[in-house]
Formats: C-alpha cells, sequence, structure tokens
C-alpha cells in the first residue's frame, strides 16, 4: 500500500468518523441558539454601556451642579433686569441703584451694569460711566448678540479673573443694549465638588471657551490650556460642544485611559466636562462579562465535550471492541465465547451476541464443511486405489496373455495395451496417494509413468534404448493429468516403437515437460532414427492408431500439436495452456478414448 493510498485511507477515516459526524450535527444543533444568545448578549451589553454613560453623565452633573446653580442665577438675574427696560431710561441712576441692590443682595455677584448698543456703561452697581465701544468683548457680542458666558482677567482688579454672564435687551426686533453680571471666578471654581470622587471637572461654553475647571493638584489661577489631564485627546472643545450630551472612554493629552462625560450646564450654551479614572472592577465582574459575551461558544464546547465523552463511552468504544473482533475473525480466530463488552448499553450487547452467535454457527458449518470434505477426500482416494487396483490385475492378467501368446507381434501388441493401462493405474495410484486431489504435479506423475516404459523399450538382442527425462514443476488440473498421461504414453510407446540409430550407435529419446515465457506449458517427446530397424527387433507393421490416439488427446487438451520429421530424428511438441486451479469443474468427465477406437 502506498503512502499516498494510506493518506487518503487515513484522510476518508477522519472525516467518515463518528465523533466529526457528531461534533457536525451538535454545531448545526446549537448554532441558531448561540445565534439567539449572541444578539441577546450584545444587547444586554450595550445596554449595559449606555447605563453605565448615563450614569457617569448623572455623576458628572451632580459635580457641576453648584457651578450649574450659580451660572444660571445670573443668567435669571440678568434676564429679569433685560426685561425691565424702564430702569434705563433717564439718567441712570434709579439703575445704578438697582444694580447695586443686587450685587449686594448676592455674595456671589461682584458687578452688575447696562451696555448700551453704541458701546456706553449706561449704569452699573459701582455707578461708573464709561465707553467699552473699542472692547473686543463688546465687538463680539454685537457680532453674536446672544447670551453667553465667558471668563476673563479685570485689570481694575489687579487681574483676577471673573466669570462674566451676558444677556441681550431687545425692545421688539431692535437690539438697545446688554446687561453683564460678574461673578468671582473663585466662586464659580469652588463651586464644583467632585464630592471625593476621582474626576476632574472643566466648564465651558458653546463655543469651546474655557470658563472654569477644578482638577486634582491645581490651582484655581491655573491656564486652561494645562488642562490636558481633563481634556480628550484630538477633540477640542468646540467639538465636544457641538455633540452635547455625551459619554465615552478614551486617552487624555496626556496619554491616560480616562471617561469621559459631557452634560449641558445652562440651555446647551454651557456645559461641564467630567475626566474620570476609570474604575478598577474586580476580576469577577469582568470575567462576567466576558463570560456572558463568549457564553454560546462555552456552551458549544462544553456541549461537543460532553456529548463525545458520551458517545465515546456509551458507543464509540463498544464499537471499535466489536470493530476488533471482527478483524480476529478475518484473521482466522474463531472462539469469542468469552468475549464481552464493557458495560455496554442492551441495544450493542444485542449486537454482541448476535456476532457470537453468527460467529458459532459458522464455525459449526465450517467444521460440518470440513467433515464432509474429509469424507468426500477419504471415498475418493479410496475410489482411486480400487480402480488402481483393479487396473493393476487387469495388467496382471494381460501378463498372462503374453506370456501364454506365441508371436511376438502379439506379445508386442498385448504389451502397448498392458502400457496404456499401467499408465491409467499410475494416475489413480497418484491421486490416491497425493494430498490434493485438485491439483497434479505433472512432472511427477509423467516421471513415474516414463520410468516403467524402460521395460517395453528392450529390444529383442538384448539392446535397450536410452531413455532421459527433462521435467520442470509444472501443476495442471486432474482432467488434464488424465489426458496429458495417455498422450506421453503413447508418443513414447511410439518412440520406442520407431526409434533407431546408425550402425554402432545407440538409439535414444528424449522427453521434456517445461512451462514456457507466456505461461503454457509444452510436452516434447524426440526419438533419434536410423537408416533401417534396430537390430533384432521385430518390424511391425504401422496402424496408425498412436497417432490417432495422440491427435485426439491433443484435441481434449486443446492443445497445439506439432511433429517434425527429420533423417536422423522425429520430435513431437505439444504446447497447452494450464487448467484454472481455482475453479471448481462442475462438467462431467468426458470420455477419455474417442468414440470408435
Amino acid at each position: 500500500m502506498t503512502d499516498r493510498l494510506k493518506a487518503r485511507l487515513g484522510t476518508r477515516r477522519v472525516t467518515n468518523s463518528l465523533a466529526i459526524w457528531l461534533v457536525g450535527a451538535l454545531t448545526v444543533a446549537m448554532l441558531p441558539l448561540g445565534l439567539i444568545s449572541v444578539y441577546q448578549t450584545s444587547k444586554v451589553l450595550h445596554e449595559s454601556e449606555r447605563l453605565s454613560g448615563v450614569a457617569l453623565m448623572d455623576r458628572t452633573q451632580q459635580a457641576a451642579a453648584g457651578t450649574q446653580a450659580l451660572i444660571q442665577s445670573a443668567f435669571g438675574a440678568a434676564r429679569s433686569v433685560a426685561a425691565a427696560n424702564v430702569l434705563f431710561a433717564g439718567d441712570g441712576q434709579n439703575c445704578d441703584a438697582v444694580l447695586a441692590r443686587l450685587v449686594e443682595g448676592t455674595e456671589a455677584y461682584i458687578f452688575a451694569g447696562y451696555i448700551t448698543a453704541d458701546g456706553q456703561i449706561a449704569c452699573s452697581s459701582s455707578g461708573e460711566r464709561i465707553s467699552v465701544a473699542d472692547d473686543a468683548y463688546f465687538l463680539e457680542l454685537l457680532r453674536d448678540p446672544r447670551a453667553r458666558v465667558d471668563t476673563r482677567l479685570n485689570p481694575s482688579l489687579q487681574n483676577p479673573r471673573v466669570v462674566r454672564v451676558s444677556v441681550p435687551v431687545l425692545e421688539g426686533d431692535v437690539l438697545t443694549g446688554f446687561v453683564l453680571i460678574s461673578l468671582p471666578y473663585a466662586a464659580a471654581y469652588y463651586t464644583l465638588d467632585d464630592h471625593g470622587e476621582p474626576v476632574d471637572l472643566l466648564v465651558f461654553d458653546d463655543d469651546g471657551d474655557f470658563v472654569t475647571a477644578e482638577a486634582a493638584g491645581r490651582e484655581e489661577s491655573a491656564a486652561p490650556e494645562t488642562y490636558e489631564e481633563v481634556l480628550p485627546q484630538d477633540l477640542t472643545l468646540e467639538d465636544l460642544a457641538a455633540v452635547g450630551r455625551q459619554s465615552f472612554r478614551g486617552q487624555n493629552r496626556l496619554g491616560e485611559i480616562r471617561d469621559f462625560a459631557v452634560v449641558p450646564v445652562v440651555e446647551d450654551r454651557v456645559f461641564v466636562l467630567g475626566s474620570w479614572v476609570p474604575e478598577r472592577r474586580s476580576f469577577l465582574p469582568a470575567a462576567g462579562r466576558t463570560m456572558a459575551l463568549y457564553f454560546p461558544l462555552v456552551m458549544w464546547v462544553a456541549g461537543v465535550l460532553v456529548a463525545f465523552f458520551a458517545v465515546h463511552w456509551l458507543v464509540i468504544r463498544h464499537i471499535a471492541r466489536l470493530q476488533s473482533w471482527m478483524r480476529l475473525y478475518a484473521s482466522g480466530h474463531t472462539c469469542f465465547e468469552t468475549a464481552r463488552l464493557d458495560n455496554a448499553p442492551h441495544e450493542l450487547e444485542v449486537v454482541a451476541e448476535a456476532f457470537r452467535s453468527m460467529t458459532r454457527r459458522l464455525e459449526e458449518q465450517d467444521r460440518a464443511l470440513e467433515e464432509d470434505l474429509a469424507e468426500k477426500t477419504i471415498l475418493l482416494k479410496e475410489i482411486h486405489h480400487r480402480v488402481k487396483n483393479n487396473l493393476q490385475l487387469i495388467t496382471s492378467i494381460m501378463n498372462m496373455q503374453i506370456r501364454s501368446a506365441r508371436s511376438a507381434e502379439a506379445q508386442t501388441l498385448l504389451r502397448r495395451v498392458q502400457d496404456r493401462v499401467m499408465a491409467l493405474a499410475a494416475i489413480h495410484r497418484y491421486l490416491y496417494m497425493a494430498r490434493k486431489l485438485s491439483v497434479v504435479r505433472a512432472d511427477r506423475l509423467l516421471d513415474d509413468i516414463i520410468g516403467k516404459l524402460g521395460i517395453v523399450s528392450d529390444a529383442g538382442d538384448g539392446n535397450r534404448v536410452r531413455i532421459s527425462t527433462q521435467f520442470s514443476p509444472v501443476e495442471i488440473g486432474p482432467d488434464q493429468s488424465v489426458s496429458l498421461s495417455l498422450l506421453a504414453t503413447e508418443a513414447a510407446i511410439n518412440a520406442v516403437k520407431y526409434c533407431g540409430a546408425a550402425r554402432g550407435e545407440s538409439a535414444w529419446i528424449t522427453i521434456a515437460l517445461q512451462t514456457l515465457d507466456d505461461g503454457r506449458i509444452c510436452l516434447s517427446v524426440v526419438n533419434s532414427r536410423g537408416s533401417g530397424p534396430v537390430e533384432g527387433r521385430p518390424e511391425l507393421e504401422s496402424s496408425g492408431m498412436g497417432q490417432q490416439l495422440i491427435q485426439s488427446f491433443a484435441l481434449q487438451l486443446d492443445a497445439d500439436l506439432e511433429i517434425q520429421e527429420t533423417a536422423d530424428r522425429y520430435e513431437v511438441h505439444l504446447t497447452f495452456a494450464p487448467a484454472d486451479l481455482s475453479m471448481d469443474d462442475e462438467e462431467d468427465e468426458e470420455t477419455l478414448m474417442p468414440a470408435g477406437t
């Protein structure tokens, strides 16, 4: 068996394995459940993440609740003042008084004022009247007149940082000015309360401008651009304001992993950004989330393993044992009475018992066949033995007839008949003594027959014909052995009868049996020829019967008969195909002698 064939058989054995089919069937059966489980688990995880984000935004909003209330109160106060347009009429003294009481009544306010559309402070809590027409802040208010909050340095207070809230004043659709309220930066800063949680907070407006921030290890006067641990990487405050309320996990500008939450503080105009340190969860919850995600795969693996071991324990190992029994039976082992399966299911025990019953029946049948064959072999050998004895009895009777014959010609004719009978007796003797009746060793059979022809090869003057044989081991069937033996006997008798030699030389006969290259068998009988009859041998008339018998036996063997005759030798060559010894001969035995002879 070649390596390629072995590899193909091994691959086929694996692909057709019961375990492989079981894994495939379980995979197909559990696939819908696995897909549903994955889908539901994914939705649960997404919902869990969403709720975590909502909780994170809620905690951020709670941390900025004080700042939110402070800014919202400032906006509310500014809108209230802006709604009372009558305060801005006249010389502004009433307006100064109202704004001064507003600042005095609220500790968080340090300034309140009204700026006209041409850039003049018409009234203020401090009573000052100045022009801010060229101030960049005022110009930005004119460009985009809307409520806003920002942070700036106040030169009049030795550059302390303040938070300003501005609200436009309108008469109908006409802009008349702006109400401005300033808060100390410290008030906005200290209202950011992280409640002891690991969070950094930053307040900014919808334009992405910094308002205030609170971070661990930072002073209230720290510049906005220094809050790298608060700000997310690759995102600006303006980007965050454009999206609005949100939560996500990413890296800050220091490359640290943080949880970010953005919630609006004032009407989507002011936002607070919370930068949270990711919670260090215990191993079990993380393992739980991972297990929830990969639970279908774990189910499949566990199901396949349990099913495989169950099927292997209940089925495969018993089938393998039954297979080993069958291999032992095929190799010649027939006793399985004590063979048992190990705690096999009832169905497999039934199969095992059926196998044992089958082997018992087959063993009994084989024993009966062997007994019948032995009996028939004994009967056949007995038949061959009795036929051989009868033929020998006939030969003895013919010996008596030969001794009583008065003429040499009659004796010679009787000896030729006796030789033919002896050839038949030799065949039956060989079959009687052979171990195998279906095969005959032709070389041994012919050697036995030809060896006895030396008796009749004695010339009348005491000279003998030298007979040599060259027999190769050849096996033929019993039917062919009869025809071949009689043909060889007849050819040898003819050769003895007609062989001769030149004066002073000995006559010779060579008989050969060999297998040709094409598998056919060739029998050759060659004898010498002289210029006249052998001295002392009686001259017999040729009846042609020997040639007729040779041709008849050659026809029975379906052989090619070739006769070559020269001045000094005579050759007979018979070539035939051996019988198929593997097939039983069911035909009736044909008559060996030709009809009418």
